[in-house]
């Protein structure tokens, strides 16, 4: 969190570096999520009944952009333009307060029942109502709205004019930092963490079967792709993103050089999505070429399709 004070000393040249990375994760993480969500709702993808899963990584997908505009944001504008969204409107204020911790929960708690998702689908011979397209839908609503009533209360009681006339990021009515972050840390890294490794390691534990079986289902190889996708995805988000949330619940007073390296590497992990399945989700990687190949045939094909202007009589 950025502190209320203002100060006229130049940034520091680690402030700068974090600053300029924050704004180019804001830039490539964008157009990296919303290329994967655009490549997730294409007709090779729309099959959600036989492939349920996709809900969850389009949702991610969105969720993902959202974490990068919260405190990342704030990052780039207080050093650069020593613009606080913080302390600049009640409004802004408890906006990117609310959407850090609502996002970053809900991102979690999605990849926590993607995790549930896969285990199922590897381990059972028939479908659960995990596995079903309408379930899921249910699931992500339900993850959208408990993190919505649990943060509700940033909306109505964090952000307060102080006597002087600025804006402090704390609540009128109680203590609210460090105990939410330390809720958070538990909603949001502790508690998820525990869930996907005993998920993963039964995803793992399924998948070397699989590969030594010699006769599988063909259902259970369609799962085994995007299973490998997501269990690197997911263990990528425990290293990446614990990390900066213990650190920043714990230690906050500790090296701020080390803090900025774990808060750059935190948010950098949300825009990792596209990279991650281009290089070891197949059917992403050949959906994403044709669309780039479909685009230069159609520059080639246009001159030939072109046909010569009638007379006008």
């Amino acid at each position: 969190m950025s502190n209320n004070t203002t100060t006229t000393t130049s940034p520091s040249t680690e402030s700068l570096i974090v600053a300029y990375y924050s704004m180019t994760l804001i830039i490539i993480g964008t157009s990296f999520n919303v290329m994967t969500f655009v490549i997730l709702c294409r007709a090779k993808f729309r099959d959600t009944k036989a492939r349920p899963t996709l809900h969850y990584m389009r949702a991610m997908a969105v969720f993902d952009i959202l974490m990068l505009y919260g405190w990342n944001l704030d990052h780039y504008l207080s050093t650069i333009y020593q613009f606080h969204i913080l302390t600049y409107s009640i409004i802004s204020c408890r906006f990117i307060s609310f959407i850090s911790f609502f996002a970053a929960q809900s991102s979690a708690w999605l990849r926590v029942f993607i995790c549930l998702d896969r285990y199922l689908s590897l381990s059972r011979l028939h479908k659960t109502w995990f596995s079903k397209s309408k379930s899921v839908l249910i699931i992500i609503a339900c993850i959208i709205s408990i993190f919505f009533l649990l943060n509700f209360h940033i909306l109505l009681f964090v952000c307060y004019y102080r006597v002087n006339g600025t804006i402090s990021y704390l609540s009128w009515l109680y203590t609210i930092y460090p105990l939410w972050d330390y809720v958070t840390l538990g909603v949001s890294n502790f508690l998820p963490f525990i869930l996907m490794v005993i998920f993963n390691s039964g995803v793992i534990h399924h998948l070397i079967r699989l590969r030594r079986t010699t006769t599988v289902r063909n259902s259970q190889i369609q799962h085994r792709a995007i299973s490998i996708t997501l269990v690197i995805t997911t263990f990528l988000f425990l290293i990446m993103t614990v990390p900066s949330s213990v650190a920043f619940a714990f230690f906050a007073s500790s090296n701020q050089t080390l803090l900025h390296f774990l808060d750059c590497l935190m948010y950098s992990y949300y825009a990792l999505s596209f990279p991650l399945y281009l290089a070891t989700f197949n059917e992403f990687r050949q959906e994403c070429i044709g669309i780039i190949m479909c685009k230069k045939n159609n520059r080639r094909v246009e001159p030939q399709t072109t046909t010569r202007p009638q007379t006008l009589h």
